[in-house]
């Protein structure tokens, strides 16, 4: 049964009991701005996890001591490449997680204060006026940090690396993000403000190479030389101390300069990181032996020579450098 047009206009509509219409009001909407807070905190976590599983796609391999057959070598770890990439991907998400939670919930905070009908003008107005303070006396701080989140971004460095950073060159012990410690070959401890960084190099990453330039006497046969340089560091790669750190044939790459004394020539063995050094010592030792055998004898540069007569004496003043003068001594009795 239809009612009539006016009476069904007219029937009141029931109130909210006010428990209720309380509930409803400022109470539900703080209850969905956190909830919503939440909600977008875990979905901005999600997504940092997700970045950041693909920030170490070109993490450089490491070579490490591995044994085959008994014999030790020295092969690729992408298991160790993994542990970094790992650890790189933990701290970027770290990092990023806790400025987008607190940059979520401090607005989430700002919202609540107004549902309840405060006035956030003047804390709005003195936390501008501090943020434009800070970022002028925090400008290197903020530097330091940005710097420290993309070197360990990028794989630049790692603890056990050895690195040179322009003015502190060693091992790395520690890497933050905003200071990396670096001990170098005397014991000293350096922490280096990552904002402060200009380059980095790396001795630790891939391969190394030592490089030696050997001066030979002026007319040496080169040809003679070069071969028997070259059979002597083929023979490294048999020393049981250093020749499983060799990775490719030694090579001779020619006369690298010429004097009026020497002819220097270059060799470069290509190694493992950091065993460059060691490699090095025992070559020259081994062409120097190599030398003595041959009868060859490294040229001495800027050498002084006398040559004086039977019973003759220097003229005063000394004699300068790579000349050579004649002297003679006047014998009592005969003529002048």
């Amino acid at each position: 049964m239809l009612l009539p047009a006016p009476l069904l206009m007219s029937t009141p509509v029931p109130a909210l009991d006010p428990v209720w219409e309380f509930w409803l009001d400022k109470p539900l909407r703080i209850l969905l701005v956190l909830l919503g807070a939440s909600i977008l905190a875990a979905v901005v976590r999600l997504l940092i996890r997700r970045v950041t599983g693909g920030i170490a796609k070109g993490t450089r391999s490491r070579i490490v001591r591995r044994m085959e057959r008994g014999r030790p070598r020295w092969v690729e770890d992408a298991g160790l490449a993994g542990a970094r990439q790992s650890q790189r991907a933990h701290t970027i998400g770290s990092v990023l997680s806790s400025v987008g939670t607190v940059v979520i919930w401090a607005v989430a905070l700002v919202m609540i204060i107004s549902e309840l009908n405060y006035d956030i003008g003047p804390v709005l107005a003195s936390a501008g006026i501090a943020g434009v303070a800070l970022s002028f006396g925090a400008q290197s701080l903020v530097k330091d940090y940005l710097s420290g989140i993309f070197m360990v971004a990028e794989d630049q460095l790692g603890i056990g690396d050895v690195v040179d950073l322009g003015e502190a060159s060693g091992t790395v012990e520690s890497v933050g993000l905003r200071v990396t410690q670096v001990r170098d070959v005397n014991g000293t401890l350096w922490h280096v403000r990552n904002g402060e960084i200009l380059r980095v190099g790396n001795q630790s990453q891939g391969w190394a190479r030592c490089v030696l330039d050997l001066p030979v006497p002026y007319d040496t046969n080169i040809e003679l030389v070069t071969e028997l340089i070259l059979h002597e560091a083929g023979l490294l790669r048999d020393d049981p101390k250093v020749g499983e750190y060799i990775t490719e044939d030694p090579e001779v790459w020619g006369v690298e300069a010429v004097t009026g004394e020497s002819v220097t020539v270059r060799v470069a063995v290509r190694t493992v990181p950091l065993k460059q050094w060691d490699v090095a010592r025992a070559l020259r030792l081994r062409i120097k032996k190599m030398l003595d055998r041959e009868g060859l004898h490294v040229p001495l540069l800027n050498q002084t020579v006398i040559r004086q007569a039977e019973a003759g004496v220097a003229a005063p003043g000394p004699p300068e450098t790579g000349q050579v003068r004649s002297v003679r001594r006047d014998v009592p009795g005969s003529d002048a």
